[in-house]
């Protein structure tokens, strides 16, 4: 019984209070030892529960627990999953991994499709990397929701879509998923004249028999690099294409609304940028369920800057925003552009004395077919943004934090977050999704800046510095 390495006990937790600390190693709850993190999280939410752990010393404390159900005991392992990381067997048409450049790091390439990163952090995972045993745990521990790529529910397509033949097959878990009303969203990836039309119509109809434990749909098209030497051959969308697209889904919007309350399905906003349409208003986003696939970020991200706008508008934190003297640079990415400037246009008229410019990065790296903001890397930023003579770009640049790696200061090409500050002669800060950190960063809410060996480095702080 090797049990599971703890890294960190969190301060004030059961397990502080319990003198368990980083070292230590779990290795059974309730007598049972822990296969993995789908093991673990069903088992602490007893209010009564015993824990055997092991100390470096090879001495094992038996602990007695009584706790509030669902209370978790404040234990962060040094394997989140608590296991291995299942990697994916399919080899996608449209997989963009595959159209990765080469000798970037190392982990960038790896593909998971791994039922508890779906539960854990809202990855999308195909089935065909599942056994019976899989599903059987899902549905014994009810975890919910579970994120699937299903791109088509045409048996023979998928397999030839997902080059698995297991592909078309595995698809049968999904009732078995829905007879245990499991809740689920799905996702297509959308491929010009392969699974669109007519086998797109297919697959939603398809789709809505499992409602309502099937929550929700997206459909984002394929993402196409420069690097698709010796792919499948996709094609993009064109924007008459993609405005068939939305039609189609806005039209069947309104049927699953009608029957369910849901409007179930839902196009990106690529398609939207595509198409050169309006983002659909806040209602039939279904409180935003798909944001992580691209569905609703552009709406949600002005109706939280515009509200919050007019919240401090009516009633500002600081004296001193009364007359805003703010000079800016927002780098974003081709998609988000126009509605970036439209925020800054109203940060303007609500702040005349500030300067705010907007400047949409090219994709180079990747290619110009990809516009959003979380593939944009250092070199493209620094060269784009080092082209402008520095007292027309002033000294502060803001950037969507979702072009860094999670939990770094690193972009996707490694270049670090000081490199580009030194670079450019510039402070960088990288500012959060909502609508909010956009007008707390414009107005220096909450950062503050100092200077090391390596340029500019802005550290988040609370209040006004």
């Amino acid at each position: 019984m090797n049990g599971h390495l703890i890294k960190e006990v969190l301060p004030g937790s059961i397990a502080e209070e319990l003198e368990i600390e980083a070292g230590d190693r779990l290795l059974a709850v309730n007598e049972e030892e822990i296969e993995d993190v789908f093991d673990y999280r069903f088992l602490v939410k007893d209010v009564y529960l015993t824990a055997l752990v092991e100390k470096p010393n090879g001495e094992q404390w038996e602990l007695e627990i009584e706790k509030d159900y669902d209370e978790d005991l404040g234990i962060v392992f040094e394997n989140d999953l608590m296991s291995e990381y299942h990697s994916c067997r399919n080899r996608c048409i449209f997989c963009f991994i595959d159209q990765m450049p080469p000798g970037m790091r190392e982990t960038l390439y790896f593909k998971d499709d791994d039922s508890r990163l779906s539960f854990l952090q809202g990855n999308y995972l195909t089935l065909t990397n599942m056994s019976e045993k899989d599903i059987d745990r899902i549905i014994r521990f009810h975890l919910a929701p579970i994120n699937i790529s299903v791109h088509t529910t045409n048996p023979e397509l998928r397999c030839r879509m997902l080059k698995n033949r297991f592909a078309g097959r595995s698809l049968s878990y999904l009732k078995r998923l829905y007879d245990h009303q499991i809740e689920m969203n799905g996702q297509i990836v959308l491929c010009r004249g392969i699974n669109d039309k007519e086998e797109l119509a297919r697959t939603i109809e398809d789709l809505s028999a499992f409602l309502p434990f099937l929550r929700s749909v997206s459909v984002v098209p394929a993402g196409i690099t420069k690097y698709r030497e010796n792919l499948y051959p996709l094609e993009l969308f064109s924007k008459e294409e993609a405005g068939q697209v939305i039609d189609y889904i806005e039209s069947r919007q309104k049927e699953f609304y009608e029957r369910w309350g849901l409007h179930f399905v839902h196009a990106s906003d690529e398609f939207y940028a595509l198409a050169e349409r309006p983002w659909p208003e806040e209602e039939r986003y279904d409180g935003y369920v798909q944001l992580e696939n691209g569905v609703g970020m552009m709406r949600l991200l002005r109706e939280e800057f515009t509200q919050a706008l007019a919240e401090r508008i009516k009633k500002p934190l600081y004296e001193t925003e009364k007359k805003c003297r703010r000079r800016a640079m927002i780098a974003t990415g081709l998609l988000a552009e126009g509605m970036i400037r439209e925020l800054a246009a109203e940060f303007t008229k609500a702040y005349p004395e500030s300067d705010i410019q907007v400047i949409g990065i090219r994709n180079d790296f990747f290619g110009e077919t990809i516009t959003v903001s979380g593939l944009i890397t250092g070199q493209d930023l620094v060269s784009q943004i080092g082209k402008i003579p520095q007292k027309e770009r002033g000294d502060l640049l803001l950037i969507s934090s979702n072009m860094l790696r999670m939990g770094e200061d690193v972009f996707l090409d490694d270049m670090t977050l000081q490199e580009a500050g030194r670079m450019l002669s510039m402070r960088i800060v990288p500012v959060d999704s909502r609508g909010e950190d956009l007008l707390c960063a414009l107005l220096e809410e909450d950062y503050h800046t100092h200077r090391d060996d390596t340029g500019f480095v802005y550290v988040k702080a609370y209040g006004k510095p």
